[in-house]
């Protein structure tokens, strides 16, 4: 975000553990969310609602939201992808 020079409107830092009710809230209002792991890239349109596939994508191991998770309006990524926080940002 640096190299765009975009400033975050808000920093949640990693010990606020965000849960299975704040991924679904995310999905809901959402028109897209893309979820990446490791080379594995997941693009959902959840249409105002909050799918379970949708939220167990987001969601990692220990069952809280992955990191990093970034909001730009309407669309949300999870998890880190070069390309796809590429094409989000430009």
């Amino acid at each position: 975000m640096d190299a765009n020079k975009i400033e975050p409107k808000e920093v949640v830092p990693a010990s606020r553990k965000l849960s299975r009710t704040d991924a679904a809230a995310l999905a809901k209002a959402a028109s897209v969310v893309i979820v990446a792991k490791g080379k594995n890239v997941r693009r959902f349109e959840p249409g105002g609602k909050a799918p379970k596939d949708v939220v167990d994508a987001m969601l990692g191991p220990t069952g809280n939201l992955r990191a990093p998770t970034l909001r730009l309006g309407k669309t949300v990524l999870v998890g880190f992808n070069d390309e796809s926080y590429t094409s989000a940002l430009l």
